[in-house]
């Protein structure tokens, strides 16, 4: 299955919740590139207004959970922080197949909303604090959604947790 088809799927259903919602969002559609910098570039939007989408797994200390984990585009996740948040001993990145599963999309085309109920949405607050507008893929590499804020925090409602590393 190609990437646009594997996608598709989850891009008809984001779009439809934000439209139910009454989201204000926009659509760009764009080049298929998957780097963070060169998308932001193309939408016209700050790296820090990416919203960067990593699908976990928390073990240990009889946790075995997997995460959506959403944080600013232009920050490093802290994956022993979000263990210790959630719980677990430990925190590691999917693996392509889990994250098809979980996602119904390719790396780099994951939007900021979990439509699976195994998996868990966590978002660091920092993208939420400089913006008033986010921008993610929209399921596809080549879409791409701005939107409100307030919005995003009112429809997703991620559990709000700090795991982007800090510099000491």
């Amino acid at each position: 299955m190609n990437e646009v088809v594997k996608g598709a799927a989850t891009h008809q259903r984001l779009i439809a919740l934000l439209s139910q919602e009454g989201a204000r969002w926009r659509e760009v559609s764009h080049e298929p590139v998957g780097k963070c910098e060169a998308v932001s570039e193309i939408r016209g939007t700050a790296l820090g207004q990416g919203a960067k989408a990593l699908v976990c797994k928390v073990k240990g200390n009889g946790v075995n959970q997997h995460v959506l984990a959403i944080l600013s585009a232009d920050q490093q996740a802290d994956l022993a922080q979000l263990a210790t948040h959630l719980g677990g001993l430990r925190a590691s990145l999917a693996s392509p197949a889990e994250v098809d599963e979980l996602t119904g999309c390719v790396f780099g085309a994951i939007p900021p909303f979990s439509f699976h109920p195994k998996l868990k949405l966590v978002a660091d607050p920092l993208l939420f604090e400089r913006f008033s507008e986010i921008a993610f893929n929209a399921g596809v590499l080549e879409k791409s959604v701005i939107l409100k804020t307030e919005d995003y925090l009112r429809i997703a409602r991620p559990e709000l947790i700090t795991f982007r590393c800090t510099s000491s």
